[in-house]
């Protein structure tokens, strides 16, 4: 090494041109005062070549000053042995641009304490192949102020290795943008402490296919305020397994405009006691579609309320199995405006244990569809105060074989109104017995139109009665 023998005074008087033109022998041979006493720009003029030339006991005696001053290229020259002799406030020193200039080797032999020694504005230097290069040792020494100003870039670099590394403390601190950023593997590979550690505006960063990354037992980790705070497009993201994990009360905490992101697949996965627990708000606001896939089991659990909440479109798109798996409690909370909702394959779905339950409000508000639409097990299942109460346009909505299948019980319930408004083919259609049943006031109520179409039997079975 060739020594240059001027005091450091001397050294730092210097043109930056001199300094520059230093043989790589002549910097090595520099004393570490002479080293130290070198100028901001002078440090600037060494040069890769020379920099690279620095011994690790020159390197050590750099002060923060001449840290900063060092160009990225000259970082970028730095042996992995020359950037371990570091000192952890040298790299404190170092700006973004610095630290964008070290190698990924020179990174990845940092100290904890150095890389947790980085300001948050030097953050932003490191690229993408540095963050990747970070052991998981390094990583979990970066305090939640440097997490959380990791670039999008940066965040979406970490290994799934270091995303499981993660403290609570650090998840924590990653900032909305940072989190949907860091990819499925790396949401994947989140360790339920991290995710119990989320907060609801994390939850709400999570896209759509980070949540279907999920695993159950992930899912299964979420806090009832986590899941309350999810969104449609959110919830959508979720499988139909991490779905049926849910609690009751995750279930019961989603809000109603996040309901409509439940796909048919989803719906389908709810458990009976998930559906249950949905509150009559949650209930009021499936889809068509929702209400459809709902099982049969899923339906008949429903509670009296929730198939109150029920909307005419929503109940009109259960479909016959399910309107025929609805308990007879059920049908009784119908409201007439969900009765007239049924369409006519629902209506003749109906048991006739259901049809004998409807209330005379609710009979009354079937439409003359739905009343022709019954089955003659149906008719004859109707109880006298529900034929008493019928309209003369739902009567004459009858089929003729409806009219025939009238019990005698329901004959004597029909009002001298009613029958005055039989057809003349519904006339026909009374069968022998159904005409002995009617009582004197009943027979009185027939129209000429009636009488002038009366059979022969149907004469000798009224007069006989």
């Amino acid at each position: 090494m060739a020594a240059i023998f001027l005091s450091p005074s001397q050294i730092a008087a210097l043109p930056t041109s001199v300094i520059a033109g230093f043989t790589t022998d002549q910097v090595a041979g520099l004393s570490t005062s002479q080293v130290a006493a070198l100028t901001s720009s002078q440090v600037a003029a060494l040069g890769t070549s020379n920099a690279a030339a620095l011994t690790t006991a020159q390197v050590v005696t750099l002060t923060t000053a001449q840290m900063k001053a060092l160009t990225p290229a000259e970082m970028a020259a730095l042996s992995t042995a020359q950037a371990a002799a570091f000192t952890t406030g040298q790299v404190a020193a170092l700006g973004s641009a610095q630290l964008a200039g070290l190698t990924t080797a020179d990174v990845a032999g940092l100290t904890t304490a150095e890389v947790a020694s980085f300001t948050t504005s030097a953050i932003a230097g490191l690229t993408t192949a540095e963050v990747a290069a970070f052991t998981t040792a390094q990583l979990v020494a970066l305090t939640t102020g440097q997490i959380g100003v990791l670039t999008t870039a940066q965040a979406a670099a970490l290994s799934t290795a270091d995303a499981a590394a993660l403290t609570t403390a650090q998840v924590a601190a990653l900032g909305s943008t940072q989190l949907a950023a860091l990819g499925t593997a790396n949401v994947a590979a989140l360790t339920t402490a991290q995710v119990v550690a989320l907060t609801t505006a994390q939850m709400k960063a999570l896209t759509p296919a980070e949540m279907a990354a999920l695993s159950t037992v992930q899912a299964a980790a979420f806090t009832t305020g986590q899941v309350a705070a999810l969104g449609s497009a959110q919830l959508a993201g979720l499988t139909t397994a991490d779905v049926a994990g849910l609690t009751t009360a995750e279930v019961a905490s989603f809000t109603t405009s996040a309901m409509a992101g439940l796909t048919t697949a989803q719906i389908v996965a709810l458990t009976t006691a998930q559906v249950v627990a949905l509150t009559n708000a949650q209930t009021g606001v499936l889809t068509s579609a929702q209400a459809a896939a709902l099982s049969t089991a899923n339906v008949a659990s429903l509670t009296t309320a929730q198939i109150a909440a029920f909307g005419s479109t929503q109940l009109a798109a259960l479909g016959t199995a399910n309107v025929a798996a609805l308990t007879t409690a059920q049908v009784v909370a119908l409201t007439t405006a969900q009765v007239k909702a049924f369409n006519s394959a629902e209506i003749g779905a109906l048991t006739t244990a259901q049809t004998a339950s409807f209330t005379t409000a609710q009979f009354v508000a079937l439409n003359t569809s739905e009343i022709a639409a019954l089955t003659t097990n149906q008719l004859q299942a109707l109880n006298t105060s529900q034929l008493a109460a019928i309209s003369t346009n739902q009567l004459i909505a009858f089929s003729t074989a409806n009219i025939a299948a009238l019990t005698t019980n329901e004959v004597l319930a029909l009002t001298t109104s009613s029958i005055a408004a039989l057809t003349t083919a519904q006339f026909v259609a009374l069968t022998t017995t159904e005409m002995g049943a009617f009582t004197s006031t009943q027979s009185n109520a027939f129209t000429g139109a009636q009488l002038a179409h009366i059979t022969d039997a149907q004469a000798h079975a009224l007069y006989r009665s």
